[in-house]
């Protein structure tokens, strides 16, 4: 069997700002595949191609666009220097696949296409390196286990301008098509954090999976992601604390049932000792720490061990054991903020309370509200608040 050569010599048309390769089409005779040479001219007939990005400097934050000469595309795959593949579609026509994901920076990538009439051709590029890096923080911890008010957190190490574009890249789905929505904010420590809050307490018993898909992504001032991040959760136990500050009580309820009543003593009313009211969510459980007065403000106050420490706030506010507060259990609000309790009491609690029960704190005697940003208040907004808080409202 012979092979007859073209009539017209093969010519490839040169695009402004893509690459354009050839690769030979297969035959049923041929038993191999040619490959465009690098400067993108072959003299056999081919299969050619376009490609958006090309070079080694190429810029990133780009969907990959390959474009087909003639013919109908078949197959394309885009793979990255570390094995990994973007994926896309191919346009109605045949005649151009866009990727679903943006190019990353600071990454070389193998374009291969296949044409429905067999023949194939390859391209390479790179994109130029990140001049920043923006990384971030995700709570809770990956297969964790949490209680029902934990919200999906994520604190980022640079500011983030591009807040809708990086929203977009945040998915977040649930065993039960949980309703929810994110919201942006300046955290505790001065960072951008968004939060994703359902609109009621999570179901017990719900899976959660957190997928940010950033990799490629231009977060604005604050540089680059180059990477995608996930974690999975598990909601734990229906149960959540009540206080009441005004009578100095906490009550654990569990599945609408109370469990126990409990003495306690809240923050000195009528000035910065006071405690926070609102719905907070236990951020962790600490154990034995200790406690300093000028770290809150509170000047040269206290300097203490305490026992089954229960974080509440970022400002301070915990629930713990206070046995030098003891006879004011139950008939007074005596502390420096925190809520106290005997030992035999905070010990039980501790080892009742997972991370992400909610702390209900009501009372005349508080000195307000917990802020959005103070751990996690965004219990305390209605539903409409908290979604205007999205920056895709």
């Amino acid at each position: 069997m012979t092979r007859t050569r073209p009539r017209h010599p093969f010519r490839t048309a040169a695009l402004a700002g893509t690459a354009v390769l050839a690769a030979a089409a297969l035959t049923a005779c041929s038993g191999g595949s040619g490959t465009a040479k690098a400067d993108g001219k072959d003299t056999r007939p081919g299969t050619r191609i376009s490609v958006n990005l090309s070079g080694k400097q190429a810029k990133a934050g780009r969907p990959v666009k390959v474009t087909l000469a003639e013919g109908r595309l078949q197959q394309v795959t885009v793979t990255d220097s570390k094995g990994a593949t973007l994926h896309g579609t191919v346009s109605a026509d045949g005649r151009t696949w866009t990727s679903a994901r943006k190019a990353a920076p600071g990454t070389g990538y193998t374009v291969e296409a296949r044409s429905t009439d067999g023949g194939t051709a390859k391209a390479d590029f790179a994109t130029a390196a990140p001049g920043k890096v923006n990384k971030l923080t995700l709570a809770p911890g990956k297969n964790t286990t949490v209680g029902i008010a934990h919200p999906l957190s994520i604190v980022f190490d640079h500011p983030v301008k591009n807040r809708a574009e990086v929203e977009r890249q945040l998915k977040v789905t649930t065993s039960n098509n949980t309703v929810g929505s994110w919201g942006w904010m300046e955290d505790w420590s001065g960072k951008d954090r968004v939060d994703w809050r359902p609109k009621e307490y999570w179901k017990p018993g719900t899976k959660v999976t957190l997928q940010a898909e950033l990799n490629g992504i231009d977060s604005g001032e604050g540089g680059w992601f180059v990477r995608d991040y996930t974690t999975n959760v598990t909601i734990g136990k229906n149960q959540l604390v009540k206080v009441d500050l005004d009578n100095h009580r906490l009550k654990l309820v569990r599945d609408g049932q109370e469990v126990k009543d409990i003495p306690m003593s809240g923050g000195t009313p009528g000035g910065d000792k006071a405690s926070w009211r609102g719905k907070t969510v236990l951020m962790s459980k600490e154990g034995t720490i200790n406690m300093r007065s000028e770290t809150v403000g509170l000047g040269d106050a206290y300097d203490k061990m305490v026992d089954y420490s229960m974080r509440l706030t970022w400002s301070g506010m915990y629930a713990h054991a206070a046995p030098w507060n003891a006879r004011y259990m139950g008939n007074a609000n005596k502390s420096s903020g925190c809520l106290g309790m005997d030992t035999p009491d905070a010990r039980w609690v501790y080892d009742q309370v997972q991370v992400g029960d909610p702390f209900e704190v009501e009372g005349g005697d508080a000195k307000g509200t917990q802020a959005l940003n103070n751990g996690y208040g965004e219990w305390n907004l209605s539903w409409t608040d908290w979604q205007a808080k999205s920056a895709l409202r």
